[in-house]
Parts: structure tokens; sequence; C-alpha cells
């Protein structure tokens, strides 16, 4: 394929999320076609954006097609994948990419054997300001990180198959698993079903064999919204607070701490705001899928860190009866 080449993606799912992904795919110039089983929604969101609509077997089949967004319900999404990868397809499935640790490999091992890019959507890994905030860590200016704790919390979106774990703390597993680069060897979860049989609330505890610890708390049942990563480090703290002005979305700490006859001491000082470049995240998503596709780079979020992530989650999943 042509590096000039703009790849043409097909976005199956007209929901919230795939409505986004076409949307951006446009902007692009790559969106090629939409589907979905609810044919209203799909002919809607096809006439808004001048492309056809299309099955996945149509895409599949169509060579003119390079590549397939999937935003199912997470469900339907490893046999999707699976099948759309077996096509020939370059495919970014949104996460979870699947409902179990086996599905999950399924979807990993067929990528593998289908030599194509494959990729997760861990959108959050390509937000300015995570981003800077990984430049800063790899150049020394946390010191050695010792302790990552998020908070993702807010009221609402309840799905019939995803408790507040599944649905909300891959955001936050893929930002900590980039930032130690290593897997947890001891995962601990506790979680609250409020409303039915469901986690509405979910603490994650982890440890990396590395000795960093990790803490992540999530909730759908919450008054108010919180979208904040914090990364201790020996020489400073960060702080990512989504919710934040652009301006103060990633602030660095270098309070003081010391050690004497007293004890430990310490002495807070004010924030320095990181500057990070504009850009929304999930275009920045899509057009490295679609370099990856044109160059034949590898994904920034591979499925294979799809599966890590939900084998956190199943290890930290408290059943409901």
């Amino acid at each position: 394929m042509s590096q000039t080449k703009i790849p043409l993606i097909g976005v199956v799912g007209c929901g919230y999320w795939g409505s986004n992904h076409a949307r951006t795919l446009s902007g692009l110039g790559a969106l090629a076609a939409v589907g979905d089983r609810h044919a209203d929604r799909a002919a809607t969101l096809a006439a808004t954006h001048q492309v056809p609509v299309l099955s996945l077997e149509e895409m599949i089949a169509d060579p003119a097609i390079d590549g397939i967004v999937l935003a199912l319900p997470p469900h339907h999404h490893a046999d999707a994948a699976i099948e759309a990868l077996e096509g020939g397809k370059h495919v970014l499935v949104e996460k979870p990419i699947a409902l179990s640790v086996s599905d999950a490999r399924r979807v990993v091992d067929a990528a593998a054997r289908a030599g194509v890019v494959a990729m997760t959507g861990h959108v959050l890994r390509f937000h300015p300001a995570f981003e800077r905030l990984m430049e800063l860590i790899g150049a020394g200016e946390l010191g050695a990180v010792r302790y990552i704790h998020s908070h993702r919390v807010g009221l609402g979106k309840f799905h019939a198959e995803n408790d507040a774990l599944w649905d909300i703390a891959p955001h936050d597993l893929s930002l900590i698993l980039a930032i130690t680069g290593e897997r947890p060897d001891q995962v601990h979860g506790e979680g609250s079903a409020m409303l039915n049989r469901l986690s509405d609330f979910a603490h994650l505890h982890l440890q990396f064999p590395g000795g960093i610890r990790g803490h992540v708390f999530t909730s759908r049942l919450n008054p108010y919204r919180e979208r904040r990563l914090t990364v201790i480090g020996s020489k400073a703290m960060a702080v990512f607070d989504d919710m934040a002005p652009w301006a103060e979305k990633l602030a660095l700490y270098r309070h003081k701490l010391w050690e004497d006859e007293a004890g430990w001491q310490s002495e807070m000082v004010d924030p320095d705001y990181v500057g990070i470049e504009d850009g929304m995240p999930l275009t920045r998503e899509c057009r490295h899928f679609l370099d990856c596709i044109a160059t034949g780079a590898a994904p920034r979020t591979p499925v294979s860190e799809g599966l890590a992530v939900i084998e956190i989650l199943s290890q930290g999943t408290v059943r409901h009866d």
C-alpha cells in the first residue's frame, strides 16, 4: 500500500462511540462505510457522512476497504474482530475487546495469524496530556515511580453486560500498564452492587514486579464526575486531570520531603502546569491507526494490551448473586 494513500475504513456499530469514530474518520477523509444491526441508525449516520451502509461481511468482501473499526456491545467484539482479521482487514476494536480472557486470547491469536494491524481502542493513551506525562517520566522528572492511583467516577451509563469495573477501569489500566511497562503480579478487587447484581463501585489494588503499587477506583453512582490519574515519584508527583481546563490538565508537584530527628517532614508547593499541545485524543488515535496501516508500524495499543487489561479485570472481578 502506498504511504501517500489514505486507508479507507468501515465502522461497524453506529451508537454513541461508533458515531464519534465515523465523524472523526470522515474528517480525516478515511470513512468508507458504516454498518449497524439497527438499519435506521446506520442509514442516518450514512446519510450524514455520505457513505454507504454495509454489513460487516460486505465490508470484509470489499477490496477497497482497508480496515474496520468495531464499536459494538462488548460481547460481540471478539467474534466480529476475529471475522474481520481472518478476512484480511486491519482492525481497531473498542474496549473491552472481549468479556473473557479466552475470547481475548482468540483475538490476539487471530491477529498474529493475519499479520495485520490489530489495535485496541484505549483512546486515553493518545491524550496529549498523557503523552506529555510519559515524556516527563521518561526524562526522569518524577524520579522513580513508586505509586499510581486513578479515580474515574460519575453518574450513569448502566450497561446490561458490564459493571463499573469492566466498563470504566480499562481506561486507567491501559495508562498504568504504559507507565509501569509491566503487568501486575498481584491483583485484588473489591466491588459493591447497589442497583442490581453488577457492581456500581469497584476498587482494584495492583502490585507490580518492580515494586510499583497501584490503585484504581471506579463508580457509576457518584454525584460528581472525576477523571484523575496521579503518579507519585521519588522526586515529584504528577496529576493528569481530564476534568480540568486544558491549560491545567497536567500538573507537576515538586513537594519537598525530608527526614530529620523529628521524623518525616514535608513542604507543599504550588503546582507547575505543564504545557500540552492541542488535539482530540480520538482524532489522534484514528490517525495513528491510519498511519500504522499505511506504514506497517506496530500500533501503540495492540490487542495484546487489550488482553492484558482483561486478564487484570478477570483477576479483580467480584461476583454478585
